[in-house]
């Protein structure tokens, strides 16, 4: 009965600095802190890194390995450990600095589903001189944002409406609707939609003929 009374729960021990190498290993690093002679404690320290390199052989090959495990242990020893490290010790101010924020392509709520690269090649043709090639571009852009919009929204839509948001979206710098051009047909772009979709249905279904046969 005492036995039971004395068992210890994780959630009653001090939590582990780096889970990975388990409470033992926690153990051993605390106790290298707590040696008074330095020479035995440099002893201890690399006795320790040599068990961490043994447990981690997977990782041998990795450039630096010995400067990481050496960190892991200044890590768990929460810096604490003054012992000759054969590589600079690091500062725990550093390693709880948070990074800097990233910062996120731009993005268009209203127009979701044209997707970054669409502003990405308006930007582009809007940098280019006026002239034929510019404009298959600015024709090839407006063709892909119509197929976009069929692939994420209804089965049809009027080319006005894809030209109102490329004119949008280069900030007036692109304007097809005076040009009277007439994109791909929606129909067209449904068709090779489904016929996409029929050719993986069969390829799937000739799969699953050929497993079944064996």
């Amino acid at each position: 009965m005492d036995s039971v009374e004395n068992l210890e729960y994780n959630t009653e021990r001090p939590k582990l600095i780096i889970p990975e190498y388990g409470r033992h290993f926690q153990k051993m690093v605390n106790h290298c802190v707590s040696i008074e002679d330095k020479e035995e404690r440099n002893r201890v320290a690399k006795a320790i890194i040599s068990v961490m390199g043994n447990l981690q052989p997977h990782l041998r090959d990795v450039p630096d390995f010995q400067h990481k495990l050496w960190d892991q242990l200044f890590i768990m020893a929460d810096f604490r450990l003054d012992v000759d490290s054969p590589f600079p010790i690091p500062s725990k101010e550093v390693l709880q600095q948070r990074p800097d924020p990233l910062e996120y392509p731009q993005n268009h709520p209203k127009y979701r589903f044209y997707g970054n690269n669409i502003k990405r090649m308006i930007d582009v043709a809007v940098g280019w001189e006026k002239g034929d090639m510019r404009d298959g571009l600015e024709y090839a852009i407006a063709n892909h944002m119509k197929k976009c919009y069929l692939n994420w929204n209804k089965d049809s839509v009027e080319d006005s409406v894809i030209f109102e948001h490329l004119k949008e979206l280069s900030n007036g710098e692109i304007d097809l609707a005076p040009d009277g051009e007439n994109l791909t047909e929606s129909n067209q772009f449904l068709k090779n939609r489904s016929q996409k979709s029929n050719r993986g249905n069969t390829k799937k279904g000739q799969r699953n003929s050929r497993k079944k046969r064996h």
